[in-house]
Order: C-alpha cells, then sequence, then structure tokens
C-alpha cells in the first residue's frame, strides 16, 4: 500500500513563504487563462502580489524552525534569509520586466509565472534537508529558465541561447544525478542529516572504499551545482545565454540562477558532508578544490570582462567573477571553526549582490532600445548628461560591485574576506584584493563614459515608465542602506547555522 503522509509529518506551516507562492503561481496560471486579453496587463501586478504575500509570511516565519514534508525540508534562518532574498529579486524583476516585454513586443503573461516557479525552486533549494528534493528542485529552476533564455524567438541570439543553456544544462542534471548515485552507494541514504552521520562514523573508522565513493560524489554534485552558479571551468555558457537572452531576464537569471545554485551548495557541502576529511585533516576534503575553484574563477571572470565592449557581456564575466567571492565564503566554511562564519558572509554577499545587480541591469534595459540595440558601452556615453538620474543611478552601482566603502558591495566582500582570513586561507585572499582592483577598471570604465565622454547629439532618451523608476529606487535604497548600516546585513544572517546538520534526522 502507498503510504499517506500525515499532516504533522507535512508540516506545512513552516514552508508557508514557498507554499503560498507556488499555490498562487498555479491560481495565477488559471486566472491568466480566463482573463480576456485586455486584462491580461493585470497578471504581473497579481504576480507582485503573489510575491509580496509570500514575503509576508517568510517575514512572520523567519525565526520559526522545523521540518516539512517528512523531514525532506527545514525551515531555519539560513532557509528565511535565502527566501528573503529571492522574493526581493523576484519583485524586482517583475518591475523590470513590464515595460521591458510591452515595448519589445514580448508582453506574455506566461513569462511572471515562469518566474514565480522559478523562485518556488530556489526557495525549496534553500529548504532542501535530502538530495532528492535538491534534484527535484533544480530541475524545477532549470526548465523555466531555459523557457525564458529563448523569450525573444524568433530572434536567433535568443534561441541559440536557450539551446546552449539547454544542452549543458542536461550535462549538469547529469553530474548531479550520478553524483547523488555515489554519495547514496557510500552513505546509504540521501538525507542530509543521516549523510553526516554515515559520514562521520566512515571516517572514525578509517574508511575504506567508501572514501572514495563520498569524494567522486562530491565532485560530481559541485560540478552540476558549479555550472548553475557560473563558477569556472563551468562557466561557458554564461556570457552567451546572457547577451541572447532577453535583458530582463539576463537580470534574473544573473541573481536567482547563483542564488538557488549557492544555497544548494551550502546545504549539501555543510549539512551533509562537512565532517568528509581525509587523514590527518581538520579540514572538510573539499575545501582545497572550492578554493581552486575560487580563484580560477576570480581571476578568469575579472580578467576577461576587461576586454568586453557590449554591457550585457560585461556583467556576464561580472557575474562569473562575483561568483568567485561567493566561492571565497564557502571554501572558508570548509574549516569547523568558519563554517557558519561562511555560510553568513555567502549570503550578505548574494543579499548585496542581488539590489546592485539588479540595479545595474535596470540602467541597462533604461538604456536598450526595443529593437535590442543600445547594449555596447559606448552607448552609454553621456548618460550623466542626458539622464543625471540614470548616470547617477549606474555609478553607484559600479562603486559597488566594485566594493567601495559605504555601498553594499563593500559589505559584502568585507564579510567574504573576513571569513577567509579566519579560515586560513590567505593566499586565496590576496587574490581576492588583486582581481578586485582589477574590476576596478572595468567598472570605473563605465562611469567614465558616462562622466567625461560626449554621447549622440540626438539621443533622447523617453521617459522612464514608473514601474522601472520604482525597480530602479528599490535597488538603489538597498544598496545604500546596506551599505550605510551594515549592522544590519550582520543581523540578519547572524542566527543561520548549517554546518552541522541537526534537523529532519535520518
Amino acid at each position: 500500500m502507498i503510504d499517506i503522509p500525515s499532516p504533522e509529518s507535512l508540516n506545512l506551516a513552516v514552508a508557508l513563504p514557498v507554499a503560498s507562492l507556488l499555490i498562487g503561481a498555479l491560481l495565477l496560471l488559471v486566472v491568466e487563462l480566463l482573463l480576456p486579453k485586455e486584462r491580461q496587463r493585470l497578471v504581473p501586478w497579481l504576480a507582485l502580489a503573489i510575491v509580496l504575500i509570500s514575503l509576508g509570511f517568510t517575514v512572520a516565519n523567519f525565526d520559526v524552525g522545523g521540518a516539512a514534508f517528512g523531514g525532506m525540508f527545514v525551515a531555519d534562518r539560513f532557509t528565511g534569509v535565502v527566501n528573503l532574498t529571492v522574493l526581493i529579486t523576484t519583485g524586482l524583476s517583475i518591475l523590470l520586466a513590464i515595460d521591458y516585454l510591452r515595448r519589445t513586443g514580448m508582453a506574455r503573461s506566461d513569462y511572471y509565472l515562469l518566474l514565480l516557479f522559478t523562485a518556488s525552486s530556489i526557495m525549496f533549494m534553500a529548504g532542501a534537508n535530502d538530495l532528492i528534493m535538491v534534484f527535484v528542485a533544480l530541475e524545477l529552476l532549470s526548465i523555466p529558465l531555459y523557457v525564458l533564455s529563448g523569450f525573444r524567438r524568433p530572434e536567433l541570439k535568443s534561441e541559440e541561447a536557450a539551446l546552449k543553456y539547454f544542452l549543458l544544462g542536461v550535462f549538469a542534471t547529469g553530474f548531479l544525478v550520478y553524483g547523488i548515485a555515489l554519495i547514496y552507494g557510500a552513505t546509504g541514504s540521501t538525507r542530509l542529516p543521516a549523510i553526516w552521520d554515515t559520514v562521520q562514523g566512515i571516517i572514525a573508522t578509517g574508511g575504506g572504499p567508501q572514501i572514495l565513493l563520498l569524494i567522486l560524489g562530491a565532485g560530481l554534485v559541485t560540478a552540476a551545482l558549479g555550472f548553475k552558479v557560473a563558477a569556472v571551468p563551468f562557466h561557458m555558457w554564461t556570457p552567451d545565454v546572457y547577451e541572447g537572452a532577453p535583458t530582463s531576464v539576463t537580470a534574473f537569471m544573473s541573481v536567482g540562477a547563483k542564488l538557488g545554485g549557492f544555497a544548494a551548495l551550502l546545504r549539501v557541502l555543510l549539512a551533509g558532508l562537512s565532517a568528509l576529511t581525509l587523514s590527518g585533516a581538520t579540514a572538510a576534503a573539499w575545501q582545497d578544490t572550492i578554493a581552486i575553484l575560487a580563484a580560477a574563477t576570480l581571476i578568469l571572470g575579472n580578467v576577461v570582462a576587461i576586454t568586453q565592449t557590449n554591457i550585457k557581456r560585461l556583467l556576464a564575466y561580472s557575474s562569473i567573477a562575483h561568483a568567485g567571492y561567493v566561492l571565497m565564503a564557502v571554501a572558508a566554511a570548509g574549516s569547523p571553526a568558519v563554517g557558519d562564519q561562511g555560510a553568513q558572509a555567502a549570503l550578505i554577499y548574494l543579499l548585496a549582490y542581488a539590489f546592485t545587480n539588479l540595479g545595474a541591469f535596470a540602467v541597462a534595459i533604461a538604456v536598450e532600445r526595443d529593437d535590442g540595440s543600445g547594449v555596447q558601452i559606448d552607448d552609454f556615453r553621456g548618460l550623466a548628461r542626458r539622464r543625471p538620474y540614470l548616470g547617477l543611478q549606474m555609478a553607484l552601482y559600479m562603486f559597488s560591485l566594485t566594493g567601495i566603502p559605504l555601498t553594499a558591495g563593500f559589505v559584502g566582500k568585507w564579510y567574504v574576506f573576513w571569513a577567509t582570513l579566519d579560515a586560513g586561507l590567505g593566499l586565496l585572499a590576496v587574490i581576492g584584493v588583486l582581481t578586485s582592483v582589477v574590476a576596478a577598471f572595468y567598472y570605473l570604465r563605465i562611469i567614465v563614459r558616462m562622466y567625461l565622454e560626449e554621447g549622440e547629439a540626438d539621443a533622447a532618451m523617453p521617459r522612464l515608465p514608473g514601474s522601472l523608476r520604482l525597480a530602479l529606487g528599490l535597488a538603489a535604497l538597498g544598496t545604500l542602506i546596506f551599505g550605510v548600516l551594515p549592522f544590519l546585513l550582520a543581523d540578519l544572517a547572524g542566527g543561520v547555522q548549517i554546518a552541522v546538520a541537526a534537523l529532519g534526522g535520518g
């Protein structure tokens, strides 16, 4: 007989944020089919209302711990911070898209449904307490993004972006499934707490062939999730997909996919495999590998970004580089004394990055023309004279991405470097500092284009729509508030504890 889960094992009360978002998306799917064509413009605002409802449940349940879905999902402070970040990202992405889709001829309401489904998958990845949950959530994340990447059909670049993303994503899924199978073969379970307990026992008894299975499994899972976060050498898809996809999709993908990938990576490595150590070592066996990936990602992302002339490709390589900074925090978390500190630093960085990067893409959307042109860096020449407000906003985001004090980006880097040094990874911290200097060159180059160079005399820009102005205002507010009041970020992520699995049982 099929075991029907009881209400107690489902415990939907602790999963209300993600459940409300997913149920709201399903209801909106029905409503969208019933709405007459002239009322379809209400769909994005209904989607935004669903996001705000889920945000309300997130705030109400922020410190409510517990397990749901038979122990496969946990609600803790880590889940709450990721939920908060992804809902802010989704809300801003909806505001970015409303006018952009209309003026570029892509105003189809299924766009917002796909955004909601992707956001719910990221929330499931944040609370995943089982490798099966990670796999299902990753697929729910990937499939809508494949569709969104090709949303500007029949434009060839958009269709090419979707195909490249899909083909490479299939390989990443295969790596994940194989990695899960190896970890299951070594431990006999897919539950993260049970994996942690079993790994601890294996290490205590001297290991054997199970150690090799665990190392191979951890490597394959890292490769699969490294694809989602655009870490080197799994980054190949990023520049072409970012350039070919609609700019509003690229904006969401640059933050959302990265957030989901890192949430799952931190869960698996810290809650499941933090006890995996080699003989005589105290740090996790995966720490050196993550540190090497972080260094390679920092170097390639920042160096190649210098040569870019397209703003979307530049922000793509910038996104790769920023994945390197988060990987620094993940590597630091491999040291037992710094485990939770590394996770906190990663979450702080991702929240700061969300406001900053979405703001930068919002300015790019304002500059972009209806036919998709206007995305070259030279198109920003004289922007500060034509539109002082946009120029000032873009300068703020470039300063924040560089890591200039009094911006959220500086606070994120401060916590990442702090955790890295506390973990004894001094060389990695030095690489992070040097690549930040390199990054300053190409970020400040945009500011020079806007303020010190003349633009086209006839490049008049239309008035910005209200939804885009609201998105720009909120992004700037977040970038400044968290930069001037860094304790807000510290208090938000301060209670995160996932280095040793404690919920859900085996």
